[in-house]
């Protein structure tokens, strides 16, 4: 899965009307159904009927998968997922609406190492960290990129959730102890994860960085999965050495960012990057002129959880500049859950539908085959 996202945008531009007033609940549905990102009890040897059965209806935009889903079934299961999926009124709408075809979005977090990686014995078999520790990383990172594409098609996945491009401050920090992060510069970071990025989408595989504006500066203890998380990172560091790996890879053409869930008082004093417009809508598109999809990190985070239910945490996502929003609990139902408040958001004036076409229009132009 692979495409120009800025010619696939220009014909999408019809796209949008399928989301007017007139249109009947069930279109909401579908629509909103494509932001979402579902994921399921990983001690099923396969997807449950119920998401089968969601995909077919056209409600499921995509899937995540970690480790522990992933075992001998799974390239077959998610041929069925993509087969229920074509058979779905989503895919006809859009087809009918754009002249192309499109497929779900299969994703997982193949960062390489021992720890993250999505697919059990695949590649890369070096982490982050080897990888821009090696006196040649641009060549190594390469390989990386090749080594995780491999791994990925062999179960028919389509997205990376990599790499990280953060740039760690201390040895030992949040990053570093789990040997995520490529390096101590941006200039390292930057010229391993380019040729990581590059490897994988000349394969057909989409690629995600991850986590804006970066993590290098959270200690250790600083985990946005398990609490809130504030970095006092000044604008100086943040332009001059947190920003400068994001900046390369947007211009290199990479195709999804998922943003930090920590606060960074420098910039939004009151809201996680992922939640704040003025990080999302201000300066990843409107400074650094990212026109590509983005994704939120966990929607079940403890970070975010001082900000509502799921449902309202979903929409808040969404009002700051999210497209796709990850739903990773393990559970179906949560992915239902926030289809439903994206639903009732766009109905009530809650969400912008301006905004949610624009949207749409991007997730759709990166889904296309």
């Amino acid at each position: 899965m692979h495409l120009s996202l800025t010619h696939s945008l220009l014909a999408l531009t019809t796209l949008g009307g399928v989301l007017g007033t007139k249109n009947p609940t069930c279109d909401l549905n579908i629509l909103a159904g494509q932001h979402v990102i579902y994921s399921w009890d990983y001690t099923l040897p396969n997807p449950p009927d119920e998401l089968y059965d969601l995909t077919r209806a056209g409600l499921v935009g995509g899937v995540m998968l970690y480790d522990l889903h992933v075992n001998n079934n799974t390239p077959a299961a998610l041929a069925r997922l993509q087969d229920a999926y074509k058979a779905s009124p989503a895919y006809k709408l859009f087809r009918k609406q754009s002249g192309r075809d499109t497929g779900l979005l299969i994703m997982t977090n193949e960062e390489g190492g021992t720890v993250f990686n999505g697919v059990h014995n695949g590649g890369p078999a070096l982490s982050a960290k080897e990888v821009g520790a090696s006196s040649d990383p641009a060549t190594v990172g390469w390989q990386a990129g090749v080594q995780a594409a491999a791994a990925l098609k062999k179960y028919n996945f389509n997205v990376d959730l990599a790499p990280v491009m953060g740039v760690y401050r201390e040895e030992g920090n949040f990053l570093d102890s789990s040997n995520r992060s490529y390096g101590k510069t941006p200039q390292r970071v930057v010229k391993a994860t380019l040729p990581f990025i590059k490897a994988q989408r000349a394969r057909g595989i989409l690629v995600s960085i991850k986590h804006f504006p970066g993590l290098g500066a959270a200690r250790k203890d600083q985990n946005t999965d398990a609490a809130p998380v504030t970095l006092n990172v000044t604008l100086d560091d943040l332009n001059s050495i947190d920003l400068l790996p994001f900046k390369a890879a947007i211009k290199a053409g990479v195709d999804m960012v998922m943003p930090s869930w920590a606060i960074y008082p420098a910039v939004d004093d009151t809201r996680p990057a992922g939640l704040s417009r003025k990080w999302m809508r201000d300066i990843l598109r409107g400074q650094l002129g990212f026109r590509g999809v983005t994704i939120t990190e966990a929607m079940e985070a403890g970070a975010i959880l001082p900000y509502g239910g799921v449902e309202e945490r979903a929409k808040i996502a969404v009002q700051a500049g999210n497209d796709l929003i990850l739903a990773s609990g393990l559970d179906v139902t949560e992915g239902e859950v926030i289809r439903k408040a994206l639903v009732a958001g766009l109905a009530e004036g809650e969400l912008d539908q301006g905004e949610f076409r624009m949207a749409t229009d991007r997730i759709i132009a990166l889904r296309s085959l």
